[in-house]
């Protein structure tokens, strides 16, 4: 079931998503950063900002009350930004993030919302190819990668991000 995180969620969501992204519990996934990043990828203050803030909504996805996956939606100006897509790692590969990703056009689309736009790590080409394969495309901007107590990188390959896009289609 998809619905929307709340205060009492920031403990296992904190869990979750540093598990999928950052350490060793990471490297079951195919999506994990712990090659290229030390540190967490998110903290319970920074959890509790982004439930907090109302442009925000943080979905949950749950089977059998326990927490599988989750994503981060921000609504910006006519377009959605998509974050923190996290699936736990045991259960990558099972359809979880497709489905959170369509949850997310539905909501995009719900909001009269024409497009949804993320940002990846340009050296994550598995994952790149992964949202390419579900309608995204490469808009060919590029963000600096942010570094500092929580991004800290362990390897010598420079970090940017890449934008990616998809256009989303509503009836108005």
């Amino acid at each position: 079931m998809i619905s929307k995180a709340i205060l009492a969620d920031v403990p296992a969501l904190n869990s979750l998503i540093n598990s999928a992204y950052r350490g060793d519990t990471s490297k079951k996934g195919w999506t994990t950063e712990a090659n290229l990043l030390e540190g967490s990828r998110t903290t319970e203050q920074e959890l509790e900002q982004i439930i907090y803030t109302s442009k925000n909504t943080l979905l949950k996805y749950t089977e059998k009350d326990f927490l599988i996956g989750c994503v981060l939606l921000i609504e910006k100006q006519q377009q959605l930004y998509l974050g923190m897509l996290t699936v736990s790692p045991e259960l990558q590969n099972s359809g979880t993030g497709k489905k959170l990703l369509q949850q997310a056009e539905l909501f995009a689309a719900e909001k009269g919302l024409s497009k949804i736009i993320m940002t990846v790590i340009s050296v994550r080409e598995e994952l790149i190819s992964w949202y390419k394969r579900n309608g995204y495309h490469d808009t060919g901007a590029r963000e600096p990668f942010p570094v500092g107590d929580i991004h800290i990188p362990i390897s010598n390959i420079p970090l940017e991000f890449i934008v990616l896009e998809k256009e989303i289609k509503f009836n108005r």
